[in-house]
């Protein structure tokens, strides 16, 4: 997965800037909040000043064991501005603001069809932790290399080396510290939405999980004019949040009563078109598909454990013609969703800013904490 040498990410050794950075350097320990050098871009990539990152589950199950190499610096929901272009770059200047998501490679067939959440590289690019093409990590620190280009980014760090085709430029007079979720988890709910869904006006909705990913899915669900969007959640205040985001009925899966009938009831009383899953508990996605209607969709985006199996009847969901598919990054190409969602903000259709929470970057082992509590649902640091 990574490009390795005596076991080691290969080391740039072009000249560098110093950066403020979190290290990931064992498993299920706090980050650690260390200097770093950055090396100058190469001719493809940009050198980005962190504005805002926000912090996701994948930079947490990451950060605690999920195959990753160590130490390695996180974060993949960048934004920030641009420093310096790379000699081979065009469309970006210093002092453009751009908004980093997901790496593709560009030349497979995913990529090149407008598919870049399905590249055949998706696994080594973003988790690797260095470049497949043999090219070196940009960032290290006393001389030894730091695994980096986590995502295609690591914007835990006040400096990011980023190529110019996963960076997407934005308007200056948008509020750029806020916008790093939108590489990745408001791309991703409101994605399974609109690209992988497309859900048809007046056809309802059921979503599992009040998350940044499950609540980015109901607003977009309200945008796109569906005749119920029902949120499954056993915490209160993102059920209250869900109401006022655009849920026409919440439930909560804990409170002894029948979830599947109230599901039917909310959905118009027989069921939903469309079930979204962002928890990743094999027995929600088996619910999810009771409550469908002939040719129903659902969708899987919440990482399952290692070991799950799908708890489903093959034959209910086969007399039914329900289609399942596991969605990756909402089935979106960021440099034309990213406008799309940010042209619903500002609208009044899509206020994610409603789930932000920021933080010093100082104080990011808080803000992770603040994730995994339930206390925040989209923490953001703050550089």
């Amino acid at each position: 997965m990574n490009a390795l040498v005596d076991g080691s990410p290969l080391q740039h050794t072009a000249s560098a800037r110093r950066a403020r950075a979190a290290l990931a350097r064992r498993p299920q320990t706090p980050l650690l909040l260390e200097d770093i050098d950055v090396a100058e871009p190469r001719a493809d990539e940009l050198l980005v000043r962190m504005v805002g990152s926000g912090i996701c589950h994948t930079d947490i199950v990451c950060r605690d064991g999920f195959p990753v190499p160590m130490p390695i610096v996180l974060g993949h929901e960048g934004a920030g501005v641009v420093e310096a272009v790379g000699a081979a770059v065009t469309g970006y200047a210093p002092g453009d603001h751009v908004v980093m998501s997901f790496n593709s490679c560009g030349s497979c067939a995913n990529c090149e069809s407008h598919e870049p959440a399905y590249c055949h590289q998706f696994l080594g690019l973003n988790f690797g932790g260095a470049f497949q093409d043999g090219r070196a990590t940009p960032l290290s620190q006393n001389g030894e290399p730091i695994f980096g280009n986590f995502f295609g980014q690591s914007s835990f760090a006040s400096l990011a080396i980023v190529r110019a085709s996963n960076a997407v430029k934005v308007d200056k007079s948008l509020p750029l510290a806020m916008l790093g979720p939108l590489g990745c988890g408001i791309q991703t709910g409101a994605g399974a939405v609109m690209n992988t869904f497309k859900l048809k006006p007046g056809r309802a909705i059921v979503v599992f999980g009040g998350g940044a990913v499950g609540l980015s899915a109901v607003m977009a669900a309200k945008a796109l004019k569906a005749s119920a969007v029902i949120l499954v959640e056993p915490n209160s205040q993102r059920r209250a949040l869900a109401l006022e985001l655009g849920a026409t009925a919440t439930i909560d899966p804990l409170d002894g009563s029948d979830t599947l009938a109230a599901i039917r009831a909310a959905g118009g009383g027989t069921g939903v078109s469309y079930a979204l899953d962002t928890t990743g508990i094999p027995s929600v996605a088996a619910t999810a598909t009771e409550v469908l209607l002939p040719n129903g969709q659902l969708g899987l985006i919440g990482i399952p454990p290692p070991d799950a199996h799908f708890p489903m009847s093959i034959m209910s969901a086969y007399v039914k013609g329900i289609g399942i598919k596991c969605i990756v990054e909402g089935d979106s190409d960021p440099h034309t969703f990213i406008p799309q969602l940010i042209a619903l903000h500002q609208d009044g259709q899509l206020p994610f800013d409603r789930l932000i929470k920021t933080f010093p970057f100082e104080q990011i082992n808080e803000a992770i904490a603040s994730s995994e509590n339930g206390s925040v649902i989209k923490p953001v640091v703050l550089f």
